[in-house]
């Protein structure tokens, strides 16, 4: 879908007539896009792009009042989902007042949310490292790992109220652009999405998860030779685990918990709860449980998925 021409939305800005009346009943959906450079804004704009919005990237802060809540009710129902794009070339000013501008367009009707993207610096280092990109804010005078700790610092109110963070330190294009959809998925769904995660603790552990089990104390079928070369979503695997007193009692445990406190973030209005389920390999018990909690709670919220890191 092709990008709006920023010459027009500005034009149309300058209009300063009582744009709720021509079109009163448009409700705008405004998803803002920031984070470190390096950590996958223009992925993430991509991916929403494929969703249905119109993406602008690099808007100045100062012009994302009047683009908004003025611009799109006077453009009709073709403009109604926009996404921009904002990083830390904006002025530190405009920065610092970002959540009051936040609160300002959904007081004025429009139906906003606010992603964050971030990585490690080791990572963002290794990343610039390996492209011919230069960082936004590097100078003769500034190094490329002052310019990324002083971007931090410039992004922190944006950070403190996003709605939803992405840690795209262990994720590649691909991986980042699916977990892009399924939190932007989750949030249309206007109720409590739940993905349940399986991971191998030797490749270490998945990022932005919210509940981690550890299950290598059950059983292990990777020691039964007609077994190791199969996964927990094999009918095998799945006879011999569920045969295990203890890992039937883990299995119940978890559910009991998560029967208890996932209720809890629902009434906090939280959107996206990960649960994540780690044995040694993330091939066997892992999977095993995350499939088994996800087929108890599908029926319990709006959207319940499962995720089996380790297995392709």
């Amino acid at each position: 879908m092709p990008r709006p021409c920023i010459d027009c939305w500005l034009a149309a800005a300058t209009d300063n007539g009582d744009s709720n009346d021509k079109n009163p009943g448009l409700k705008v959906k405004l998803i803002v896009v920031s984070g470190m450079s390096g950590a996958g804004k223009s992925t993430a704009l991509d991916m929403l792009e494929d969703l249905g919005y119109y993406t602008i990237n690099n808007i100045p802060l100062s012009l994302l009042r009047t683009v908004t809540a003025d611009v799109l009710r006077e453009q009709d129902s073709h403009f109604d989902m926009l996404a921009v794009g904002i990083d830390s070339r904006t002025r530190a000013a405009d920065m610092r007042i970002f959540p009051e501008r936040i609160e300002e367009l959904r007081s004025k009707g429009v139906d906003i949310q606010v992603v964050y993207l971030d990585a490690s610096t080791e990572v963002l280092l290794r990343r610039y490292s390996e492209t011919r990109r230069k960082h936004p804010i590097t100078d003769e005078k500034t190094p490329l790992l002052e310019a990324i700790e002083k971007e931090r610092r410039l992004l922190q109110p944006i950070a403190k109220i996003a709605d939803v963070v992405l840690d795209t330190s262990h994720t590649n294009i691909h991986e980042l652009r699916e977990m892009t959809r399924t939190k932007l998925t989750a949030m249309e769904q206007r109720g409590l999405s739940v993905l349940f995660q399986s991971f191998g603790f030797k490749y270490g552990l998945p990022s932005s998860v919210d509940f981690v089990f550890d299950v290598r104390c059950l059983p292990n079928p990777h020691w039964d030779d007609k077994l190791r070369h199969l996964t927990g979503q094999d009918r095998e695997v799945r006879s011999y685990l569920e045969s295990q007193p203890e890992v039937t009692k883990m299995r119940d445990d978890i559910r009991d918990f998560l029967a208890d406190w996932l209720p809890k973030f629902q009434s906090e209005n939280r959107a996206y709860v990960t649960v994540a389920i780690g044995c040694t390999g993330g091939k066997h018990r892992s999977v095993y449980l995350a499939s088994w909690l996800a087929e108890h709670f599908k029926d319990q919220y709006p959207q319940v998925l499962v995720r089996h890191t380790e297995i392709a």
